[in-house]
């Protein structure tokens, strides 16, 4: 099984706090890296060093997709509060839906949710490629 992962973060957030999160989501349904055939966030994070750090590091490839791409994605946590500021309701599970082709029901992992040390979130989403 291959799948995309969805992912999302606060602006500046480290390396570390993005490694950390996909490795929880990865073990939360079992799985590893070598299921992983790429990433996906909002076009507003192209500049995000990290992320493109993570894609890089394992020559992931990484997309990105407009707010009104991923705001047309029915996803089951949507949040107020990244519909303010990024203009969809939901980064990572719209992304990974969108990158794996998928829909909902690909969601392996619906919104992982972490803290790093450098005191940033990181979201993390996985969809299973049909």
């Amino acid at each position: 099984m291959k799948v995309m992962i969805g992912i999302g973060c606060d602006r500046h957030a480290s390396l570390a706090t993005l490694q950390e999160a996909l490795a929880q989501a990865l073990q939360s349904c079992g799985l590893d890296e070598s299921a992983i055939a790429g990433l996906a966030s909002i076009d507003k994070k192209q500049d995000e060093t990290a992320l493109m750090q993570l894609a890089a590091s394992r020559d992931w490839p990484l997309y990105y997709y407009p707010a009104e791409a991923l705001a047309s994605i029915p996803v089951p946590n949507p949040s107020a509060v990244v519909l303010k500021y990024m203009g969809t309701p939901a980064v990572a599970e719209a992304a990974a839906i969108l990158a794996a082709n998928g829909d909902m029901q690909d969601l392996l992992v619906e919104k992982h949710k972490h803290l790093g040390a450098d005191g940033k979130n990181a979201t993390v989403s996985i969809a299973r490629i049909p």
